[in-house]
């Protein structure tokens, strides 16, 4: 999930030189978990882009607002009051060690233990994210057993076993890029949220509010932006899914 907030912003910001645009790509799927050709539209967009947008979710919008509102009020809080988080999944990241400058901050907890006993963290604020990831994790398995049926691998619970697992390495990352003060050319490095990557699991459930800044690559290893659409997930194939299918 990704957050954009009002400031304040992070310290010592400094936008070392924009990013190119990048043109917003329209033919991205779009794919109603309730259709009944779902499975072979799944298949066939994880083929062509191995990225797809999902309506008809079934996740209560009342648990995205309530989760965006919590973290708004989380991330909003003085440095020093996040810093004590820092054991618990808060971090900040600067990617790259010959250039990108990262402006995030972000919370990365595993999907499994409950996060209700984190004192660092308000009493609302763990039960949105459980609430939220309980859902989203439902969302997860169904996906993953179309997907399987589609592929045709049996049995048909083969991929939701290992995110059922309680040893599931599956985690939960609340990303938020915060007003940047400054923008000034220095160095010829680039500001960026979140570096060019691919995901190690085997997918990536991906909700953002209504701001830009997701991309892309296409197999002509063209950079495109994904429209964003706050009521809508994105599933992103991650690289397990793809080896296991080469």
């Amino acid at each position: 999930m990704v957050v954009l907030s009002q400031p304040p912003a992070l310290e010592h910001c400094s936008l070392i030189k924009t990013c190119k645009p990048t043109c917003v790509f329209s033919g991205i799927p779009v794919i109603d978990l309730r259709d009944p050709e779902a499975k072979t539209l799944i298949v066939k967009a994880c083929e062509e882009y191995g990225f797809f947008k999902l309506i008809n979710h079934g996740v209560p919008m009342e648990f995205m607002t309530r989760l965006e509102a919590e973290a708004l009020s989380f991330f909003n809080l003085p440095q020093s009051d996040k810093d004590k988080a820092t054991p618990f999944g808060y971090g900040s990241n600067k990617i790259g060690p010959n250039g990108d400058v990262g402006w995030i901050e972000y919370l990365l907890v595993n999907t499994n233990p409950q996060l209700t006993s984190l004192k660092t963290l308000s009493e609302n604020f763990c039960y949105a994210v459980n609430d939220y990831i309980l859902a989203v994790k439902r969302l997860a398995f169904e996906v993953v057993e179309i997907m399987a049926d589609g592929l045709e691998i049996e049995p048909r619970n083969v991929l939701s076993r290992l995110l059922r697992d309680e040893k599931s390495d599956s985690c939960f990352r609340l990303n938020h890029y915060p007003p940047c003060p400054q923008l000034q050319a220095l160095s010829g490095r680039n500001l960026i949220g979140f570096g060019e990557h691919t995901d190690p699991q085997i997918i990536s459930i991906l909700r953002s509010n209504n701001t830009s800044g997701l991309q892309i690559c296409l197999r002509d290893r063209t950079w495109v932006s994904v429209p964003p659409d706050q009521t809508s997930f994105f599933i992103s194939v991650g690289d397990a899914l793809q080896a296991g299918n080469e």
